[in-house]
């Protein structure tokens, strides 16, 4: 019997930016979908199940696109899809072109190359609504006749027509379009028959013969050299000498490439147009009009947006506490009756410790991502997100990037996590790339248990002008402003070098203004969540088993509590012996406590993690480090807040506090303080250690999850490999700076 994947027809939908490909996409396949990406680039790749006339469908959602003339490798998806080149997608049966009504002329244009693969293809006619509120009046059934394919009129987000659409599709399928005279020059035409005759008469086996006629004729036009470099074979100069030669002739022809085309497909369009709509004399103010009046205006558009940030922003970060305490209690509780149910050991540990604070780890996240893609989805859905980054565009362009890094980058505060998602916003593959690489730079949620234990430990609590400010406060400030320096800094670097290129003009459509569809908006953000605990939730789960391993093995039961028996044995011994009143009872109960975590602290220095802290010992000598600080660090991986965690085990305070409680902070704050180097009396803790502890934790990586959302995001081990490289060696540089620095102003200040 045939899978459910084997035995549905393939169906594409295309389509400009900004037509509600997405809404209608969501609207066809409801949640039967899945993300995932392209082999070998970093578009994302979205399919869904879908039934017409009794028919099922595996609709693929195609990269938003103005065009088939591919510029870049991920743009050269839709086209492969297109011809059935792709390696792991069936043959398009269908394809299914949404037009926004409202700009017909603008959307044609990709529509008259669609047409020309001879592909079945249905026209869905979107937004007549705001084409009708714009005084538009579009005549569906003459469209129709002149594109000579189906066109059915509908509204997406109100899910008017998707019925209509869908028996469309199922008659399309299997009637290829009626054959139409190419809109293109007959010269053109003809450069591109001799063409095919060159790669025909190869002898040598050297030139690509299968290629597609459209590719061909893609390669003609192609003035750019892309698609040269990426379809012919290198050291043939045979077929590129004779492009050159066919732009030549073209031009003598006064056909000049690439201006031909698209003179070429607007006299189509044009053609195609006539007596199709009915266009106002003079188009009217809108409302959306005197809305942008406001919204895009440079002093009272970026107060709004500044406000609207500070929701999202804080949203992001109050909404999800509640709901992120509940899942940690949750989580506890588990552990909690798995401990109760199971005799203690290496398997408890495990379940506990690892699979389960595992889970802990990756569910932790969810509220905050779904928060900051729902206020995402209903942004993007209303229109108001080309707003935002029209306003932003003028400040970020100064470091390299577009208005559209600055809501990824500003989300990032909250989680780095949500804030490499939201890059998907972002066209430019560059610009994206730099966005997702600097985005962990930037000081986030978990980052401040670390700053609250060591600035209440070691940071004076000096106030100045008056008590409004405070030394602990501007301490915490300037490591924000250190993360936000950092990322700029490394924005200018990397788009000056790594991801240099010509930086492509910042062209950003302007969307009518409409209500959010619910129904859109759950899809979006059901679909990015699944999306993060598919990826991000195995690879931390993974990440914390091995973390967990390093901290509990080799365990040497004897090696270990062998020496403390004896003392713990009187003790219990004499506890037993006293009234459950007796006065010494509590002195004899806090000594037991206290020899538990001594063990617990031995047991860390003997594992396999200790071991590796004392090895690599004198890498962090130079940032004023023991083992213990440095084991930390290391244990830290998979989630920055652990470090404090970890810090209590080390320095025997037992294996499961409540860091968030005040007593236990002033607890461990208190022994950091009276804490010496090993076998001296020097104290271990200072400023300079504190402040260098804290740069590093706010230049580092040290985030599982994170890395994890890099990899799916750029559909690459390289570049997770390569954020966890380039800050780890700032945090290493900067922390080492720090406290060299600090211990000679201390010196000689």
């Amino acid at each position: 019997m045939p899978s459910l994947e084997q035995s549905a027809l393939s169906v594409a939908l295309i389509g400009n930016p900004n037509t509600g490909k997405s809404t209608l996409f969501g609207a066809m396949v409801g949640l039967h979908q899945r993300v995932g990406n392209y082999p070998g680039v970093t578009v994302e790749k979205r399919t869904g199940q879908t039934q017409c006339e009794g028919r099922r469908f595996e609709v693929v959602d195609l990269p938003g696109l103005y065009s088939l003339a591919p510029r870049s490798r991920d743009e050269m998806v839709a086209v492969d899809v297109l011809l059935g080149r792709q390696a792991d997608a069936a043959p398009v049966a269908a394809v299914v072109s949404i037009i926004d009504a409202s700009n017909l002329r603008r959307n044609l244009y990709l529509l008259s190359q669609v047409l020309e693969l001879r592909l079945p293809t249905v026209v869905a006619l979107n937004m007549l609504d705001v084409a009708e509120s714009r005084g538009v009046r579009v005549d569906v059934k003459r469209l129709e006749k002149q594109l000579g394919v189906p066109v059915v009129p509908m509204q997406a987000h109100r899910r008017v027509g998707i019925a209509e659409l869908k028996a469309a599709l199922a008659a399309a399928v299997g009637r290829k379009p009626a054959e139409t005279a190419s809109p293109l020059p007959a010269a053109i035409e003809e450069e591109v028959s001799r063409l095919e005759s060159v790669l025909a008469a190869d002898s040598g086996g050297t030139l690509p013969k299968r290629l597609p006629r459209y590719l061909i004729q893609r390669l003609v036009l192609d003035v750019g050299g892309y698609l040269e470099d990426l379809l012919l074979p290198p050291g043939n100069g045979e077929v590129r000498e004779e492009l050159q030669r066919a732009r030549t002739r073209l031009v003598a022809a006064g056909h000049a490439v690439p201006g031909v085309e698209t003179e070429a497909r607007y006299g189509w369009v044009d053609r195609v147009l006539q007596g199709v709509a009915t266009e106002p004399e003079q188009y009217r103010t809108t409302s959306s009009d005197r809305i942008d009046g406001v919204l895009t205006h440079r002093l009272w558009g970026t107060l709004i947006f500044a406000v609207v940030m500070v929701v999202i922003f804080q949203s992001v970060f109050s909404w999800s506490e509640p709901l992120m305490a509940w899942i940690e209690r949750t989580v506890a509780a588990g552990g909690t009756l798995v401990e109760a149910r199971m005799t203690e050991g290496a398997l408890r540990s495990l379940l506990v410790d690892g699979v389960i604070g595992g889970v802990g780890g990756v569910l932790v996240f969810l509220p905050q991502i779904m928060i900051l893609f729902l206020f995402i989805a209903v942004l993007e859905d209303c229109g108001y997100m080309a707003r935002a980054a029209y306003l932003m565009d003028r400040l970020m362009s100064r470091v390299g990037l577009s208005g559209k890094s600055f809501i990824p980058m500003l989300s990032s505060f909250a989680c780095a996590i949500p804030g490499i998602m939201a890059a998907r916003v972002i066209e430019d593959e560059r610009d994206r790339l730099t966005t997702i690489l600097v985005a962990p730079l930037m000081t986030c949620s978990a980052r401040l248990p670390i700053y609250a234990l060591l600035i209440a430990a070691f940071i004076p609590a000096q106030t100045y002008l008056g008590g409004l400010l405070g030394l602990r406060g501007l301490t915490l400030s300037a490591l924000y402003l250190l993360g936000i320096a950092t990322a700029i800094l490394a924005a200018l670097v990397l788009k000056r070098s790594l991801l240099r290129g010509t930086t492509p003009p910042f062209v950003m459509e302007l969307p009518s203004y409409k209500w959010p569809s619910p129904r859109t908006i759950l899809y979006r953000v059901v679909e990015r969540a699944l999306a993060f605990l598919r990826c991000a939730g195995t690879m931390i789960l993974a990440v914390s088993i091995l973390i967990w391993a390093a901290i509990y093995y080799p365990h040497d039961e004897s090696a270990v509590e062998g020496p403390f028996r004896p003392q713990q044995q009187r003790i219990e011994a004499e506890l037993d012996s006293l009234d459950e009143g007796h006065p010494r009872r509590a002195e004899l109960l806090a000594r037991l406590n206290q020899i538990e975590r001594e063990i617990a602290g031995e047991y860390q220095r003997q594992s396999f993690l200790g071991r590796i802290g004392r090895t690599i010992e004198p890498v962090f000598l130079p940032m004023g480090w023991d083992w213990r600080i440095g084991s930390a660090v290391i244990a830290s991986f998979p989630a920055r807040e652990i470090v404090v965690a970890t810090l209590n085990v080390i320095f025997d305070l037992g294996e499961n506090p409540e860091p968030s409680a005040d007593e236990n902070f002033a607890e461990l704050g208190d022994k950091l303080r009276r804490s010496t180097w090993e076998e001296t009396d020097r104290p271990l803790f200072n400023i300079p250690v504190a402040l260098s502890i804290m740069v590093f934790f706010a230049l580092c990586a040290q985030c599982a999850a994170t890395l994890a959302v890099i990899r799916r995001e750029t559909n690459s081990w390289r570049w997770p490999a390569f954020t966890f490289a380039y800050m780890t060696t700032l945090a290493y540089l900067g922390a080492v700076a720090t406290y060299q620095i600090g211990m000679w102003v201390g010196r000689f200040g």
